[in-house]
């Protein structure tokens, strides 16, 4: 076999292992890539279920019920192709499909949750946050329409400060009914100030007058408690009082 030969055959066969390793390259990051965009998904959905799921009562609306099954649907599609055995997902995707045929007259289960103490509200917050970062990638991806995303980053701005809202006076009224008049006052004062400064404090009217009203009342009641207590008589003033006149000084003197 003359040189020539072998070099050709040395140099096809460091051809060949280049390409066979390229394309295991290629094939490991495809494999990668699509275990990227299936986790990405997969935690979407999980976002966008646990906020349908866990939202307080008092916040969630039909229409947003409706959205977050809209969005849920859109991953869950999404998803099955990178997991095309999972019969629970297929289920899932049924049962969304159902579920937004009814539009507004959708279903809403969620329970009332009421935010009386701080640990609360900031779960609320945090849920609301989710909320706002969910609608803001979605629009940026074209999963839903930039006006549509305006319109709901409004509402959880809303919602938000409903949150607040609730917060300060559940607080407020816990202390009045614990005699803590100071702390009461605290609170309604911290809701009033919130809402002065929203930049539209208009539709919060009625929330902020019941604010000052309640402080007032929280006011009140602390300049009440802070007045000096009548000295009442002793017995010791009684007993003196019953000798009379100078008498007591003389008892004193002879005794």
């Amino acid at each position: 076999m003359s040189p020539l030969v072998i070099t050709i055959l040395i140099v096809s066969g460091i051809v060949i292992l280049i390409a066979i390793a390229y394309i295991n390259h290629m094939v490991e990051n495809n494999k990668l890539e699509k275990a990227r965009i299936k986790a990405d998904l997969n935690d979407r959905l999980r976002r966008c279920t646990d906020l349908a799921e866990a939202l307080p009562g008092q916040l969630m609306t039909p229409a947003l019920k409706l959205l977050l099954s809209r969005l849920q649907l859109h991953f869950s599609e999404r998803v099955l192709p990178y997991d095309k055995g999972n019969n629970a997902l297929k289920a899932h995707i049924e049962e969304l499909r159902k579920m937004i045929a009814q539009g507004e007259s959708i279903t809403v289960n969620n329970p009332p949750q009421p935010i009386i103490n701080e640990p609360k509200a900031k779960e609320v917050r945090f849920q609301l946050e989710s909320l706002h970062g969910q609608l803001t990638r979605c629009a940026k991806d074209g999963i839903i329409p930039t006006n549509e995303a305006k319109h709901w980053l409004k509402e959880v701005r809303h919602m938000l400060t409903q949150v607040h809202i609730e917060f300060f006076g559940n607080l407020g009224q816990q202390a009045l009914q614990q005699n803590q008049p100071g702390q009461a006052r605290l609170a309604f004062e911290r809701g009033a100030q919130y809402l002065r400064k929203q930049p539209d404090p208009t539709p919060y009217q009625n929330a902020l007058k019941k604010f000052e009203e309640q402080l007032a009342r929280a006011n009140a009641m602390v300049l009440e408690s802070s007045k000096p207590v009548t000295e009442q008589p002793s017995e010791l003033d009684a007993g003196l009082e019953s000798l009379g006149g100078d008498e007591w000084k003389k008892k004193n003197i002879y005794d």
